[in-house]
């Protein structure tokens, strides 16, 4: 390992970084990016645990109810009064919920108690 730039985990080149290929039969591990050699006996032992979750439910529902929160409280403010706590001012957003050639909806959040409207157009 004499030369190396810096000290890094066994699956990395110590010379540039990169992520090493997996040791095969050879008595070195070369580095696909700057050929750095290592000797295989740094490898012997090593074990590798990875685990990989794609799209966890709960977490992408809440950033799903953070992101939405978020859209209510901070969109553009209209002159309406909200029908719960009688607040002037309504922040509001719109979405597409019905087929493309029909108007938008409009809801409209009370930043001050937060109850919602909605609105075919």
């Amino acid at each position: 390992m004499a030369g190396s730039c810096f000290e890094s985990e066994p699956n990395f080149c110590p010379d540039c970084g990169s992520v090493l290929p997996l040791p095969g039969a050879g008595l070195n591990v070369t580095c696909g990016r700057c050929c750095y050699q290592i000797s295989i006996d740094t490898f012997e032992g090593l074990e590798v645990k990875s685990e990989v979750v794609l799209n966890d439910p709960e977490l992408l529902q809440a950033n799903l109810e953070a992101e939405s929160e978020e859209r209510q409280l901070n969109g553009p403010v209209v002159e309406r009064r909200c029908s719960c706590c009688g607040h002037e001012g309504m922040v509001y957003h719109t979405r597409q919920t019905r087929s493309a050639d029909e108007g938008q909806t409009v809801f409209y959040t009370c930043p001050n108690c937060r109850h919602q409207e909605k609105e075919d157009s």
